[in-house]
């Protein structure tokens, strides 16, 4: 579906659509390919034999195994809907020739892509250079099995062969070690670890330097390498399987196809398991309900995001990640500015931000506007306000004595308050993840925050989620909008009882069957679109009566073979028979006194 791009409504002739097409696609020949825009080639001369149709633009590499490219441009008062034929007829002729073909139709404003025909419409409404739409025919997959495993080498390594027990602290020197490479440091086996750990420390400094004079908290990543000391440097066989599995990860997250996974979340799960008994019971937001979390409160590239409780930062990575491909990709002008501008975070524990840090670190992303502050002071209500927050997305501590509920009404507050005092009430977006029963154990403050906020959709997540057995739901709130005021009090809720994982043995829970995608695109339909709610999990949730979602009870059924067995237990509890040796006895004279026949491999019971 073609929108109109809002940044001009200059009128703009056909002529005038094609150089600005032939500059950003970057139409130039080479001695590799022809490529030009014009009305005045046939294809006939461009090497498809007695073909005189004229396209308006193309680019046909010499080597017809790469992807060659179609354009067709008209002023930016025609409907481009009317041209679909036309570009499909023109793919299909260079299609005879290539494998792979991009067809592009572009008014100035609206744009339409084809990738071998059909139609593509999950990408940037802004015209890319064409190397962007070339990387449409590249495999879209990353192996996350491969992460693992290297993460798993890297922690047994780290912790039994180069003796570093400490959870965080194998966490930060493998992170770090990951910044350094993303900073052009070249790491290899058999450097040594005196070599390894100076050219992550000034890899480091040169990543930082730049933002140390915007941030100087930044200087806690610093800080706390620098302190991380070994057990056993000597053992170069470990530093080289480090080595070559840090730069095994390192080849995954930058890929193009790197959808914005929290690497410290990855860290954490598999680190986890020699966590000393001192260390605290730090909780990481599972990535695929980040990306879920991203699209319920509906996200966009021009979007100002926050986390006031960022942890590892999991929800600026994924929302930098998102917002930078729907912005049209790492190399669109948007990117830079989403990354330096448009994501702010808060942590305050020093070694957890210093994971934050790192993290965007290793994404090359705007690490300068996380800052470590008590999320439920006033230093941190004045700092939220001055961003002009858009979004919120948020799973801030859910333990009373970090003070859950203080932090989302303090964030609520901030993101509400405009600069200009004189200024109505912001009306703000906020997602937070938080236990089922936290607003209703805390109802005084909670009717506190309602008299301020609207509370809009309480979504119920599984209940095997988090590790610590934590129910939770997430609460999407309305800042500035009092909930009374609205004209409809009621709160609508929803239930995803399965997000498709599976729990694998010392690593966690896994989409091991690739469900969620599916799953995740389901509830969006269900919770954002309004549409085929097939689970029948909508709720009207009176906030009078409950602020959570409420699992009805299974209906009580019970059938002739219930009623069988409680009559049979009682019998035999009247003739003092044990009923479990009487079962055994019963089972073994099933299997081995009936007639039984196997075929097949299956084992028929026929009659006992």
């Amino acid at each position: 579906m073609t929108t109109k791009n809002n940044l001009s409504n200059t009128s703009l002739t056909e002529a005038e659509v094609a150089h600005l097409a032939k500059e950003t696609l970057g139409l130039y020949n080479t001695s590799s390919a022809k490529a030009d825009m014009g009305q005045t080639t046939t294809f006939n001369e461009l090497g498809f034999r007695g073909v005189i149709k004229k396209p308006d633009g193309w680019y046909l590499p010499c080597d017809v195994t790469c992807p060659a490219l179609i354009v067709e441009v008209k002023s930016s008062k025609t409907n481009i809907e009317k041209y679909i034929d036309e570009i499909l007829r023109n793919c299909e002729i260079a299609g005879d020739k290539y494998n792979r073909v991009i067809g592009i139709i572009w008014n100035g404003y609206d744009l339409i892509v084809f990738k071998n025909g059909e139609r593509i419409d999950d990408i940037p409404n802004e015209l890319q250079p064409k190397e962007y739409y070339f990387r449409l025919f590249d495999p879209n997959t990353i192996d996350k099995q491969a992460i693992y495993r290297a993460t798993k080498a890297i922690n047994d390594t780290l912790h039994f062969d180069l003796i570093l027990n400490s959870l965080y602290h194998r966490m930060i020197f493998t992170a770090c070690a990951l910044v350094a490479i993303r900073y052009g440091a070249t790491l290899t086996p058999n450097m040594g670890y005196k070599a390894l750990r100076a050219s992550i420390s000034e890899r480091l400094s040169i990543a930082l330097e730049d933002d140390l004079r915007i941030n100087h908290k930044l200087y806690s990543l610093i800080k706390i390498f620098e302190s991380i000391e070994v057990g056993n440097p000597k053992n170069e066989k470990a530093i080289d399987i480090f080595v070559t599995q840090l730069n095994s990860i390192s080849d995954h997250i930058k890929s193009d196809y790197w959808n914005g996974e929290d690497v410290m979340a990855i860290f954490f799960n598999e680190f986890n398991r020699y966590k000393g008994r001192t260390e605290s019971g730090q909780v990481f937001t599972p990535d695929h309900i980040t990306s879920l979390m991203y699209r319920i409160l509906e996200v966009s590239d021009n979007d100002r995001v926050l986390d006031a409780a960022c942890g590892s930062g999991a929800f600026l990575v994924k929302a930098m990640c998102n917002m930078i491909k729907s912005a049209g990709g790492v190399n669109s002008p948007k990117a830079t500015q989403i990354k330096q501008e448009q994501l702010f975070g808060i942590e305050l524990c020093e070694e957890v931000f210093a994971l934050a840090c790192a993290n965007m670190l290793i994404h090359k992303d705007g690490k300068s506007n996380i800052t470590r502050l008590d999320s439920r002071t006033q230093e941190a209500f004045e700092w939220i306000r001055s961003k002009e927050i858009t979004k919120v997305l948020m799973n801030p501590p859910f333990e009373q004595k970090y003070g859950c509920l203080t932090i989302v009404e303090n964030v609520l507050n901030a993101v509400a308050c405009p600069l200009d005092d004189k200024a109505p009430k912001r009306n703000i977006l906020c997602g937070f993840i938080l236990p089922d029963d936290k607003l209703e154990k805390r109802k005084g403050q909670a009717n506190r925050i309602l008299r301020n906020h609207s509370l809009l959709k309480i979504i119920k997540l599984p209940e095997k989620l988090f590790p610590n057995g934590t129910k939770t739901s997430i609460y999407v709130f309305m800042s500035g909008v009092p909930h009374c005021s609205q004209q409809n009090k009621d709160i609508l809720g929803y239930y995803i009882a399965e997000d498709g994982f599976e729990t694998v043995k010392n690593q966690g829970r896994h989409d091991i069957y690739d469900k969620w995608q599916t799953i995740e695109n389901e509830w969006i339909d269900v919770i954002v679109k309004q549409e085929n709610d097939k689970h029948n999990s909508k709720r009207w949730i009176d906030p009078n009566t409950a602020l959570r979602y409420i699992v009805p009870d299974n209906p009580f059924q019970i059938d002739a073979t219930d009623f069988k067995k409680v009559v049979l237990e009682y019998v035999l509890y009247q003739s003092q028979i044990d009923a479990t040796d009487f079962k055994k006895v019963v089972l073994e004279y099933v299997l081995y006194q009936s007639q039984i026949d196997a075929t097949d491999f299956k084992i028929i019971i026929k009659d006992i």
